[in-house]
């Protein structure tokens, strides 16, 4: 499946460049454009992980810098991999695992980035809608993009306290098996519900001036990504609307996630030729989307593969693996 998406993006992106290609546009961007770019997406990465650790801080948990850049660029390889980016916690996870961290500690530091994520993406719309107050419907589509994050976030958030406050027995009751859940999975599902007791006692107990150090670490990174876009295209093309470079770039990346295929099978490159192919200039529109789409999908495959492939993929077996054992065992 991860193979047929990304032919598919691969397949798209070529059509949409070289038909306008074949225009007479270019698809090279002045050096100033590049540097401008790559130093976004450095600061998205240090400032996120930077959110990491600073996270585990305000949960009293010790993790190194350079931890939290492996678990970063980990889950980028990961959700880019798998279908609605679903390998991104696993690998998050395992890293944290690999690393030392108990698993109810790893659920802490998971859980607060993305509370803070949810957290900073409301706060940068909302000053997103103050300074682009004109933005009309690109302002709409983020807020109901930040709308479904928060849902989630929040969804994962009361699903793990009413969890936490139940007790399972050593036997799974007669539900429990009608729903295929023998007594392995069982107590498996009484050891996890004790991790989320674990998790939901640690997240009551957060320093607060850490937390505030990891929210705005995370609105930061989360800001830099509305800017990869305008760095590449204003420094060819100044009188560009600055308001749809800035934004429909943040809803495509948050919007992606909820794309089945891998990398977005070419859904991406289509609703950014449709909210920006009028936009940016015809004679750099090629270039945009082909660089756009470096800095901000194919460079995180690259580093996540050569500084964490391998964690990723082994994330990915432990979850195959271990329903295998579930079969073989019933």
């Amino acid at each position: 499946m991860t193979v047929a998406s990304f032919a598919a993006v691969i397949a798209v992106s070529v059509y949409l460049i070289v038909g306008r290609a074949r225009e007479g546009a270019a698809l090279g961007l002045p050096l100033t454009s590049h540097l401008l770019a790559l130093l976004a997406v450095a600061t998205e990465i240090i400032t996120r992980a930077l959110k990491i650790t600073w996270s585990a801080k305000a949960v009293r948990i010790e993790l190194p810098l350079w931890v939290s850049t492996k678990i970063t660029v980990a889950g980028d390889f990961g959700g880019s991999i798998t279908p609605a980016r679903s390998g991104a916690e696993p690998a998050r996870f395992l890293v944290l695992a690999e690393s030392g961290i108990p698993a109810s500690s790893a659920l802490v530091v998971l859980f607060a980035e993305l509370f803070l994520e949810m957290l900073s993406l409301a706060a940068v719309v909302v000053l997103v809608a103050v300074l682009f107050h004109d933005a009309g419907r690109v302002l709409a589509a983020l807020v109901g993009v930040v709308g479904m994050y928060a849902a989630f976030v929040l969804g994962v958030g009361a699903v793990a306290i009413v969890l936490a406050r139940r007790q399972v027995g050593d036997e799974p009751p007669a539900w429990a098996r009608r729903l295929r859940l023998s007594e392995r999975r069982w107590e498996m599902l009484g050891r996890w519900l004790g991790k989320v007791r674990e998790t939901v006692a640690a997240v009551r107990d957060v320093h607060p001036g850490w937390a505030i150090a990891s929210f705005v670490a995370s609105f930061v990174h989360v800001a830099m990504r509305l800017c990869v876009l305008p760095a590449l295209v204003l420094p060819v093309a100044p009188h560009t609307p600055l308001t749809p470079l800035a934004l429909w770039p943040l809803g495509l990346l948050y919007g992606a996630a909820v794309v089945p295929a891998p990398g977005g099978g070419g859904a991406v490159e289509l609703a950014f030729r449709a909210a920006l192919g009028g936009v940016i200039p015809a004679q750099f529109f090629p270039a945009a989307l082909l660089w756009w789409r470096v800095y901000t999908f194919y460079l995180y495959i690259v580093l996540g593969a050569l500084v964490a492939g391998g964690v990723v993929l082994r994330a990915v077996r432990k979850t195959e693996d271990a329903e295998e054992e579930f079969v073989e065992a019933e």
